[in-house]
């Protein structure tokens, strides 16, 4: 059987690793404690082919600790168990590694608890969920979290190159790179989407060809006509769910009951749907409507008391509901704005009059001093600065087009006249 080429190419020290170079750079964060040689149980949260697996690897390696790995989709308590035991010879000198920790239940990621606590193990599980919701609290408070990001478009044209010459040098033929905007819009950021594409087209090529050229027009007309296979491994899960999103975002129920299918059929977990579109209700919806966001949490909570088969019904609700409701992202922009802001101006003062004064001393320095209680006044408003003086008037929310928000830039106007300029 033959390696695929990811793993042919699969990096085994840090100055091989390719990307994430605020945690594995020269002066990474994630590189220094791998140098300490304290190595402590970790999250590795981040997409499909970013390294996860490799760094587990790359630890494993530089440190000649005994590794084992598990997968969460096929492994269960007995498996964990079996580990732990046989890992207990030899003296926390062990990695277990977990792909998909997040598919892991409450009872095999308890099984976990004492083996990580005791030292016998230290555990890198590999995610693409956010761990703070698919990893219970005792195993994620004893666990360090990094975060890793999609590969940047000089990374994977490096990747592209490397794995070029090498399939040359195996299938006896030059290959030359014309063109890489396909290939790179087809891996997404993903080393082994990157891998995959390129060995698929060497081996559909090659038959008929003493030289084989990439560019955007092959590469495309290969991997539709192997989509089937180029999905083997599932990798076109962030595509759907992708389409999924974009189909609510655009008011297209149709299409997005069709990819809400697609998912149901693939057996994806429902809770990692109903988490989508619980984002989706802010981002996308938010004050337009607010009943969206409380349908999609009930949603959610529903999901995650039922489970398959009937959750696609409440799914199904749900989306039609979210893409046939007004839309906006005026909440979404209006916290990237704040964020921004911040980020901008520093840490300000808090004005003196918004300051609690719990103390005398605070009393005298001016703490509270003028401010005004809303419910005094008549509407239960009255015009107070709110803001630091730096940034006086800065208008961070901006309402959508909608009848709702509409009313809500009517209100605001009438009571703060032109200081927001609404």
């Amino acid at each position: 059987m033959a390696i695929p080429l990811a793993e042919q190419l699969r990096p085994n020290t840090l100055d091989a690793f390719m990307g994430q170079e605020k945690l594995v750079g020269k002066e990474g964060i994630l590189r220094k404690v791998i140098e300490s040689g304290n190595i402590p149980s970790m999250i590795l949260w981040g997409p499909p082919g970013v390294g996860k697996t490799t760094l587990a690897h790359i630890i494993a390696e530089q440190h000649s600790l005994t590794f084992y790995t598990l997968n969460a989709v096929s492994a269960g308590v007995k498996d964990v168990r079996k580990v732990i035991e046989s890992a207990s010879q030899y003296a926390g000198n062990v990695i277990l590694f977990i792909d998909e920790i997040h598919r892991f239940s409450k009872s095999q990621q308890d099984s976990l608890l004492s083996a990580v606590e005791k030292g016998v193990i230290t555990l890198i599980g590999a995610t693409t969920e956010n761990p703070s919701f698919e990893v219970i609290s005792p195993l994620l408070s004893r666990c360090q979290v990094y975060v890793l990001k999609p590969l940047e478009k000089k990374h994977l044209e490096i990747l592209a190159e490397k794995a070029v010459k090498l399939l040359s040098k195996q299938n006896g033929l030059p290959i030359e790179i014309e063109e890489t905007e396909a290939l790179l819009r087809i891996s997404g950021g993903d080393a082994r989407k990157l891998y995959n594409a390129l060995e698929l087209f060497v081996q559909q090529e090659k038959r008929n060809n003493q030289r084989l050229v990439i560019t955007d027009e092959n590469i495309i007309r290969t991997i539709q006509e192997n989509i089937v296979l180029y999905d083997k491994q599932g990798e076109m899960h962030y595509d759907i769910v992708s389409a999924f999103i974009k189909s609510l975002r655009g008011s297209d129920p149709n299409a997005a009951v069709y990819w809400l299918a697609r998912m149901v059929e693939a057996g994806e977990d429902p809770k990692f749907i109903a988490r989508r579109m619980l984002v989706l209700a802010s981002e996308d919806i938010g004050n337009a409507n607010p009943n969206a966001l409380l349908l999609a949490n009930t949603c959610f909570d529903a999901v995650s008391k039922i489970g398959w088969p009937e959750s696609r019904i409440i799914l199904s609700q749900t989306a039609i509901y979210l893409a046939g409701s007004p839309k906006s992202n005026a909440a979404y922009m209006a916290i990237n704005k704040a964020q921004s802001l911040v980020k901008k101006t520093g840490d300000l003062s808090v004005p003196l009059h918004l300051r609690n004064a719990p103390t005398g001393l605070m009393k005298e320095m001016g703490y509270g001093k003028n401010y005004r209680y809303a419910h005094d006044y008549e509407g239960n408003f009255t015009d107070l600065e709110f803001l630091p003086e730096e940034i006086s008037g800065s208008t961070l929310f901006e309402p959508g087009n909608n009848p709702r928000e509409q009313e809500m830039r009517k209100s605001l106007k009438n009571k703060w006249k032109n200081r927001y300029r609404y």
